[in-house]
């Protein structure tokens, strides 16, 4: 493969007229130049100049190499001025995954105003509720909230979200509210299909804290568990930026707020690295961790 410095050499060269002014524009010596341009003829395997003490005249060899290492350098010259725009002023594509609630309550309130700020950025949001591998998926940014359990990534946290227990009011008039944690068994529960993790509900025990239950109707998806309790299905345990909003139009009630536990789900932009994080990425991240200042706690 060429090298880019043995070509800049033989351009400088034919443009400066000499070795030794060559030398002088690159910050070299006149041997090291020599000494690129034989290298340079040694792996091509012809003779690019050839020289007398008076002056230097390409080969018909050399004459094609000039013109294309000319296309080749400015080319370079106009990816590194493109490159420097992006950094400027990101753009490309940005794909991100996210479970369902995420994206709805977290993401997609803040993407008009991304996508004003950054207009040359393109964004494709890709919802499912189990977790993805970002490189198989060809995923830039995932949304995930709850520990990380993949250290090779890296993730920046963007805040976290209380748990609390919910229920309709329509619910509660037909059931009744329960008063301790007890009478929770006579309820009706709403719960996750997995992980199990998701099912320990933020409520003391004798044996340490945490409520294991037990869910008459389970769904995979928070949004669906969040549903299933506006229609007055049950009592479900769900984040505040989940439902945030029912609470605070009576669309949904607490449940046990006394004894709930201050427990938080965090909630992290999680995405692959290797040396600088591409501007386009990055901007998302940063918009996120501002614009979910309002909509998360910490």
């Amino acid at each position: 493969m060429l090298h880019i410095e043995a070509l800049i050499a033989f351009v400088s060269v034919m443009d400066k007229g000499s070795f030794s002014a060559a030398a002088e524009h690159l910050g070299q010596t006149p041997s090291g130049i020599s000494r690129a341009i034989s290298r340079l003829e040694a792996q091509l395997g012809t003779t690019l100049i050839t020289r007398t003490t008076r002056r230097l005249d390409l080969t018909e060899e050399g004459a094609w190499l000039l013109v294309r290492a000319r296309g080749i350098l400015a080319e370079l010259q106009e990816t590194e001025a493109q490159m420097a725009a992006r950094r400027s002023q990101p753009a490309g594509l940005v794909r991100v995954s996210a479970a369902t609630p995420a994206l709805i309550h977290l993401l997609a309130p803040l993407v008009a105003a991304f996508m004003d700020a950054y207009p040359l950025i393109r964004l494709e949001l890709v919802s499912g509720e189990s977790i993805v591998d970002l490189i198989e998926a060809r995923i830039d940014l995932a949304i995930r909230i709850g520990p990380l359990a993949d250290s090779t990534l890296n993730a920046r946290r963007l805040g976290s979200s209380r748990l609390r227990l919910l229920a309709a009011p329509a619910y509660l008039a037909r059931h009744g509210t329960p008063q301790d944690t007890a009478q929770l068994t006579a309820h009706r529960l709403l719960g996750f299909t997995a992980p199990a993790s998701l099912n320990i509900w933020p409520l003391p025990q004798h044996e340490g804290d945490g409520l294991a239950v037990q869910p008459a109707i389970a769904a995979s998806s928070g949004e669906s568990l969040r549903h299933l309790a506006l229609s007055g299905a049950g009592i479900a345990c769900l984040a505040d930026f989940l439902t945030r909003d029912d609470v605070a139009s009576g669309r949904l009630v607490p449940i046990l707020a006394p004894a709930t536990l201050p427990w938080s789900q965090p909630v992290w932009a999680v995405f692959y690295k290797q040396g600088t994080l591409a501007p386009r990425i990055a901007a998302l991240v940063d918009f996120l961790a501002q614009g979910l200042k309002d909509m998360l706690d910490d």
